[in-house]
Formats: structure tokens, C-alpha cells, sequence
């Protein structure tokens, strides 16, 4: 029962990436292209900032004309300018894989993606974000952990190094073994030493 609801789940959630116009069916998802991709359109669609922020600014109106851009945060801007990008993207590829659609199917299939793919590219953008920053801070702890042990290694083959850890090595060695003649010395003089060389003989 499980399986078959998320069988069904799974269905109802592509049927909502695919729009019918003329006939044909129109993926809004454009990760749905990825057989089309290279390398390069791959890490297009998938990283941020691949469109000048001139023409995303200049988008915000058209892809979220219910926003007064100046009340909201810089937090919220960034990714609602994450989702713009990716309206164009998916505009873009949806243009090169059906050039025959004319300017208002186009249109449709955008008001369509306005409706339904909003939150989707937006909760997108900010995992993508999160992701990316993840990488970033992963890359800064192995690169700072690489710098201290070379610094430590480039530290200890210097000959004044040598030079200023041997006393330290002898002193520790001195005291240990001072510390260890002491304890004998004290053991040896031990009432419970002598009682047992007493009872001994």
C-alpha cells in the first residue's frame, strides 16, 4: 500500500513538471533535460550566477510582480534572484528543445512555471546555497589543517629546532629518571619492604 502511494506520489509530482502546448509535451523542470547536457550546460543550470544581475534585475518585476523588492531582506533577495535565474535557464532550454514554439506558447508555458515551479526553484536555490557553502567550509578546515601541519613540519626540520629540542629532551629524560631513582630509593626504605625481608629469612 505504501509502495503503490509512493508510486503515485512520484507520478502526480512529474505530471507537474510536464505542460501540454499544441500537442506536445514541455518539461518546466529543467533538470527533466539532463539527457541533452554536456558538461558545461550541466554547471550552467546548476550553479548560480551564471546570468548578469543587470538581466536579473531587470526580470524581478515579470517573474514576481506582487513584490515590493524594497521590504524585503538581503537573505530573501538573493534567493527569490536565485529563482529568477532559474526561470531563465528553464526558459532557455525549453526554447532550444521546441524551437518551433511561437511567443505566446512560450508565454503560457511561462505563467504556468510563474504558478507552479515559484517555491520549487526557491527551495532549490537555498539548498543549493547551503550546499555550497558546506563545500566551501569543508575546503577551509582541510586547507587550514594542511597549512598547520606543514608549518609544524617545515618548524621541526629547521636546525634551530634541533637544536633548542635536545635540551628540552634531556632535561624530560633527566627528570623521569630522577623521578624513577627517587621512587626506588623510597620503596626501599619502606616498613612494608622490611617486614617482608624479615619474614623472608
Amino acid at each position: 500500500m505504501n509502495s503503490l502511494s509512493t508510486v503515485n506520489n512520484i507520478s502526480n509530482k512529474f505530471q507537474q513538471d510536464i505542460v501540454k502546448i499544441g500537442g506536445k509535451k514541455i518539461f518546466i523542470n529543467p533538470f527533466l533535460y539532463w539527457r541533452r547536457f554536456d558538461e558545461n550546460t550541466n554547471r550552467w543550470l546548476r550553479e548560480p550566477g551564471q546570468i548578469l544581475d543587470q538581466e536579473i534585475v531587470k526580470n524581478r518585476t515579470r517573474f514576481y510582480p506582487e513584490l515590493d523588492w524594497s521590504l524585503l531582506e538581503q537573505e530573501e533577495k538573493v534567493i527569490k534572484d536565485g529563482a529568477i535565474e532559474m526561470f531563465l535557464k528553464t526558459l532557455d532550454l525549453v526554447c532550444k528543445s521546441h524551437p518551433d514554439l511561437s511567443a505566446s506558447q512560450i508565454l503560457q508555458i511561462e505563467r504556468i512555471m510563474v504558478v507552479t515551479k515559484k517555491n520549487a526553484f526557491e527551495k532549490w536555490v537555498k539548498n543549493s546555497f547551503v550546499k555550497k557553502a558546506k563545500i566551501a567550509r569543508n575546503k577551509k578546515r582541510k586547507l587550514d589543517r594542511n597549512r598547520f601541519i606543514r608549518a609544524w613540519h617545515e618548524w621541526f626540520a629547521l636546525e634551530v629546532t634541533h637544536q633548542a629540542l635536545l635540551p628540552i629532551i634531556l632535561i624530560i629524560f633527566l627528570s623521569s629518571f630522577i623521578g624513577w631513582s627517587v621512587g626506588i630509593s623510597k620503596n626501599s626504605c619502606n616498613p612494608y619492604f622490611e617486614s617482608i625481608t624479615k619474614y623472608d629469612n
